[in-house]
């Protein structure tokens, strides 16, 4: 449960840098953009962050779902996160891997052997 949280937590960090804080410093530096390019991709940053935004409101439901639930969501919404971290790195950078897929295929073993 606590590393379903820590996903979750994650996803609503991205939805925050990638719906309001992109083309400020932090967003800036955390995506290794110049202030002309994010002016110019700020529509589908701030549209793929309501998608990490939208996959963590499905984790942090899953954590106060009734109990027939909680596993079929969890499974579901850490497997829609592995899903986009692969692709993440794959066409943007491997660093995705770490930070989005590894948490989650993680969190997902564990809630898969704990079921």
């Amino acid at each position: 449960m606590v590393l379903v949280g820590l996903v979750a937590v994650e996803h609503v960090s991205f939805f925050v840098l990638e719906s309001f804080l992109w083309t400020k410093p932090v967003g800036l530096k955390t995506f290794h953009n110049t202030p002309e390019n994010a002016q110019i991709m700020k529509v589908l940053a701030a549209n793929q962050g309501l998608y990490n935004g939208f996959l963590a409101a499905g984790l942090a439901r899953s954590l106060f779902a009734a109990p027939v639930l909680q596993v079929p969501l969890r499974l579901f919404f850490l497997g829609c996160v592995i899903v986009a971290g692969l692709f993440g790195g794959a066409t943007v950078g491997p660093r995705i891997w770490l930070v989005q897929a590894l948490p989650a295929a993680i969190a997902f073993v564990l809630v898969w052997l704990g079921a």
